[in-house]
């Protein structure tokens, strides 16, 4: 069995008023945005109605991916009714359901020509089915305006109820994705709402209700779990043929967030890595930079390449 080596380990120092801020480590270091295509994008998003949790989750890597001409859009509104401490997505009572929104981001999938495309949600836990049907409709628009594109769901639980989920996978998605987030032991503190035996629930239904869509989920590393609870955590995702793996490192909003207990080097997330594929994971993607739906059409080749070879 795989074991995780301690490595280097770089904490951030206190960060309390009348204490200057610590530079972030140069691999977390990204070029702020302002390309004619991610300015085209904005636009577009603008003038759409659409949100996307590259901006709502202030995501580093919005530069580089809208440069490029992708990005993750999220559906069901801009309000979560779950407040989990890591995230910057508003928390509240969401308005009311638009049900023109797939629509409108079928067309917004067709203009850019994308052919890989990342659908999330906020938490709408105020809704019978937890937004499911707009997750089912919004696949069918693409479906039916963009046939050739690819599409990625990454979904919330759904408080665990199975009918929703399978009202998605009937949708035919091609990835079925859901975050783990984190270690069981930082699930109250983090995840409000969440629970750890529901996310791996909701996994291992994905598969066995629909095997040939594969499945995905995230990590984020950097809340102060240890590291034989990761490793755990990487044995339930792969006992549960969990396909594609991300593990990325936590970044605090806000200082109203979660605190970041450290940074993981580079060389940590490599030892990630190659303990995930050990464990048998189709792909992994490891970084201190890495999101759930970062390269997420390159993820998706790579799995597919391998199932092939």
């Amino acid at each position: 069995m795989s074991t995780i080596a301690p490595l280097r380990i770089i904490r951030p120092r206190d960060t309390s008023p009348g204490r200057a801020r610590e530079a972030k480590p140069d691999w977390l270091k990204v070029r702020a945005p302002g390309s004619p295509n991610y300015h085209r994008l904005k636009g577009l998003m603008k003038e759409l109605r659409l949100n996307t949790v590259c901006e709502e989750a202030r995501c580093p890597n919005i530069g580089e991916c809208w440069h490029h001409g992708t990005a993750t859009f999220m559906i069901l509104g801009d309000v979560c009714t779950r407040a989990c401490g890591y995230c910057a997505v508003p928390h509240g009572k969401p308005t009311e359901l638009d049900e023109a929104e797939p629509a409108r981001v079928a067309d917004a999938v067709a203009r850019m020509g994308l052919n890989y495309v990342v659908i999330t949600s906020v938490d709408r836990d105020d809704l019978a089915d937890g937004g499911a049907a707009i997750f089912a409709a919004t696949i069918r628009e693409i479906r039916a305006s963009h046939a050739s594109c690819r599409i990625e769901v990454l979904i919330p639980d759904f408080q665990g109820m199975e009918g929703p989920l399978r009202s998605v996978l009937d949708a035919g998605p091609d990835v079925l994705n859901h975050n783990t987030e984190t270690v069981p032991r930082l699930y109250r503190l983090a995840r409000a709402g969440g629970r750890y035996p529901r996310t791996l629930e909701l996994l291992a239904r994905a598969r066995a209700y629909a095997p040939a869509i594969p499945t995905k989920s995230g990590l984020m590393v950097g809340l102060g779990e240890t590291f034989d609870e990761l490793a755990d955590v990487l044995r339930d995702l792969s006992q549960i043929g969990v396909s594609i793996l991300t593990i990325g490192q936590y970044l605090r909003p806000t200082e109203s967030h979660l605190r970041m207990e450290r940074y993981y080097t580079p060389a940590e997330f490599a030892e990630l890595k190659r303990v995930a594929l050990d464990l048998g994971f189709g792909h992994v993607e490891s970084g201190p930079l890495v999101r759930s739906s970062y390269h997420a059409h390159e993820q998706a080749d790579a799995l597919e390449r391998g199932s092939c070879a």
